[in-house]
């Protein structure tokens, strides 16, 4: 099907090169389609000011305001007698200065005169401890017969997403330019579900919102538009697990008296409810014939690698292989060890002292010697093998598989969507697939970005796991709370337990080189230290406040053995304090570490700080987390520590991250298509028309998969998502 000419047709056409080349350049609008989709941001009307009084700094603003004086100047300067032009605007909440230098003073001066009102847009900046605007572009609102303003005056303003290069009123313009095309738009939603709900058609949607008289309008436009991206996006997800149910796959079914169930009378305890439920839902999803796709959630510490293990031990009894894969080499060698020790005799299958019913578990990883590497290929091309761990060592092409019946996958916003599929495409039909996260992923979220997956959720501690006190150190307005945090890992120590202190750079060489060339951010300049690093941090506290205890570091760039070998002694106590970069964040698990000190832990994400502290309190004694900041009390930094401090709920936790980070940041760079698509959905707050627009779609898709009786949503499709977008649909 052809996509719509009109909407098809380059800017340059309608706008000419200079405008279409700025507006490629500097907001990624190529075609008639593309701008008709850049919606305005808010919209400013004439009658209420828009407000002055808060002005971000540094930021491009576009306001309406009226001239409240304006003075010429004239001064010394290099070059002889200057002139600098000064207006203040006001708008009734505030007033600002704006300043014009040199040449550029005549036309505004002849423009700007006491009472005239104008949009003004430019970078707000800091001068002499008050904001202005240097050189702002502006529009004059005056009516004088311009037929412009004349509309203006009855009608809301719509303020675009601009850039210094292309003023809101400018792209407004050349909006009205095309605007006329949009009654060539094909509609994507079918007509019954659009007027099933009400919606306005695709054409009157577009010109509502870009040229609306009144707020109703904006909000009918925006309700429509919002329909539009949950439901061509709902639909390319349900064609994916649609396509995905289409597939062979072998079921797997554990054997009545295999190594499931040798390894279930073996367990020290008994299964919460919930890792018994999540099993069953999987079970159930390997015992049919084509793959189970399915998403496990897991808070930090409720037990997710035990139901992936008897995952892994039903696909093994049922004959097929299961490989699990981990994003870094110490979580990779961490599964393997824990694994190998749940299983015991049972991971011993071909040696000695091996159990019946046993099998082998390999582990491969890319920094393994020749002969290791070369025995566990040789292990899985045989399928003496039933498990493998590994890294992304496991993707190349060497590895061969007797037959691959499961795929695990660790962490998975930690892989691309190229690495998961080359994994699997390693079976003679498609493996089954569990996709892991520790990272609690809110409802709406798991159906807009892991909407091809089933989602099972575990929210149930097992028995046995101790609380976790996490307590804010403000160590620039009260230093001796972190004299005191350092007396308190010595007091853990001398009670027989360990500790960690997260750093959130390595600070050797390579790391100076980096941070040398990074250009500082506002937030460095308020900070004026670059964060702190584990190197320097180990030798401060081994030297000063933690003398005389067993002090270690841990980092991702120390050779792959060292890491091993600090990690295993770390593990069975010959240390007592490992202090670390992030590489711990995932699945490192010592059940005697009861104490975590993050240095500059406003430095990390919400959830990552959740993740961090889910290493203590793994074993019978409390956990303590102590997060140190230099930040003031009343900045947003501190706040963000305070929520992970109040709660222990990760879905809340991660609640509060979207709405501190938007969600384009939680729904991934890597996701093309779907950062791209979402300009008016939020997907905290539309949880609604997510979920009616997940279930429609679900339906039309399984009445008509190919969407033959809906060439408009095709050709909604192939724009949104082209065909390489929509294979990229995946977990960022």
């Amino acid at each position: 099907m052809e996509r719509v000419p009109a909407l098809d047709e380059p800017l340059k056409k309608s706008l000419g090169p200079a405008t279409a080349k700025v507006m490629a350049e500097a907001l990624d609008l190529h075609t008639v389609g593309d701008l008709l989709h850049h919606y305005p941001r808010r919209y400013a009307e004439r009658g209420e000011l828009t407000t002055l009084s808060d002005l971000p700094l540094d930021e491009h603003v576009t306001v309406v305001a009226q001239v409240a004086d304006a003075r010429v100047h004239t001064f010394n300067g290099a070059k002889g007698r200057g002139q600098r032009l000064e207006v203040t605007i006001t708008d009734g909440s505030g007033r600002l200065q704006l300043v014009f230098f040199g040449k550029g003073v005549h036309k505004p001066h002849h423009d700007l005169l006491p009472g005239t009102r104008a949009m003004f847009s430019g970078k707000v900046s800091l001068f002499n401890r008050r904001l202005q605007l240097a050189h702002p572009a502006y529009e004059l609102l005056r009516g004088d017969g311009d037929v412009a303003v004349d509309t203006w005056a009855s009608a809301l303003i719509p303020i675009y997403p601009a850039t210094t290069k292309l003023e809101s009123w400018k792209i407004a313009k050349a909006v009205d330019a095309v605007l006329p095309s949009a009654a060539d738009a094909v509609d994507p939603l079918p007509p019954a579900l659009r007027e099933g709900r009400g919606l306005a058609e695709l054409p009157d949607a577009l010109r509502l919102i870009h040229r609306p008289r009144t707020k109703a309008d904006v909000a009918a436009a925006r309700e429509r538009l919002k329909w539009d991206e949950a439901f061509v996006l709902q639909v390319a997800l349900a064609r994916r697990r649609h396509a995905d149910t289409q597939l062979p796959a072998v079921p797997r079914r554990p054997a009545a008296d295999g190594i499931l169930t040798a390894f279930d009378a073996k367990l020290p305890f008994t299964l919460t409810d919930g890792q018994t439920k999540v099993s069953e839902e999987i079970f159930g999803d390997l015992a049919t014939d084509h793959p189970m796709h399915r998403l496990l959630q897991g808070e930090v510490g409720s037990g997710k690698t035990m139901v992936a293990l008897r995952a892994m031990l039903a696909v093994v009894d049922a004959g097929g292989q299961a490989a699990m894969l981990a994003p870094t080499e110490v979580l990779a060698q961490q599964h393997h060890r824990s694994v190998t020790e749940m299983m015991g005799e049972l991971a011993e299958g071909g040696m000695l002292g091996g159990a019946d019913k046993a099998t082998k578990v390999v582990l491969l990883t890319g920094s393994m010697g020749a002969a290791a590497r070369r025995q566990a290929l040789l292990d899985l091309v045989t399928g003496e093998a039933g498990i493998v761990i590994g890294t992304h060592a496991l993707i190349e092409d060497k590895v061969k598989f007797h037959d691959l019946g499961l795929v695990v996958v660790d962490e998975q916003h930690r892989f691309g969507v190229e690495q998961r599929d080359a994994l699997r495409g390693k079976g003679k039909q498609p493996p089954h697939l569990l996709v892991m996260t520790a990272t609690p992923i809110p409802r709406t979220v798991a159906m807009t970005v892991f909407g091809d997956l089933e989602t099972s959720v575990l929210d149930q501690l097992p028995a046995g796991r101790s609380p976790i006190a996490s307590h804010v150190v403000p160590a620039a307005d009260k230093p001796h709370f972190l004299a005191r945090a350092w007396e308190r890992v010595r007091e853990e120590v001398e009670n027989g337990h360990q500790a960690y202190v997260v750093c959130p750079r390595i600070g050797d060489e390579e790391d100076e080189k980096k941070a040398a060339k990074r250009k500082p951010s506002a937030e460095d300049e308020a900070e004026k230290r670059p964060p702190l690093a584990v190197l320097d941090v180990a030798e401060k506290l081994a030297r000063g406040p933690l003398a005389g205890l067993r002090v270690a570091v841990l980092h991702g760039r120390m050779h792959p053995d060292d890491k091993d070998d600090v990690m295993r002694r770390f593990a069975a106590g010959e240390l007592d304090v490992l202090v670390a970069t992030t590489v711990i964040e995932v699945g490192v698990n010592v059940p005697n570490a009861t104490a975590m000190v993050i240095m500059d832990a406003d430095r990390f994400g919400v959830s990552q700080l959740h993740q961090l502290r889910g290493r203590v309190g793994r074993g019978s004694a409390p956990g303590l987390c102590l997060l140190v900041t230099e930040m003031p009390e009343a900045s947003p930094a501190r706040q963000r520590l305070g929520a992970v401090a109040s709660t222990l709920d990760g879905f809340e936790l991660s609640r509060i991250d979207l709405e501190q980070r938007r969600e384009g940041d939680v729904l991934g760079q890597a996701q093309s298509g779907v950062r791209s698509s979402l300009r008016v959905l939020a997907v905290i707050d539309d949880e609604e028309v997510i979920a009616a627009a997940r279930e429609e779609a679900t339906a039309l898709v399984l009445a008509d998969p190919g969407l033959e009786a809906h060439p408009g949503l095709r050709t909604a499709l192939d724009a949104l998502l082209s065909e390489e977008r929509e294979e990229y649909l995946e977990k960022g």
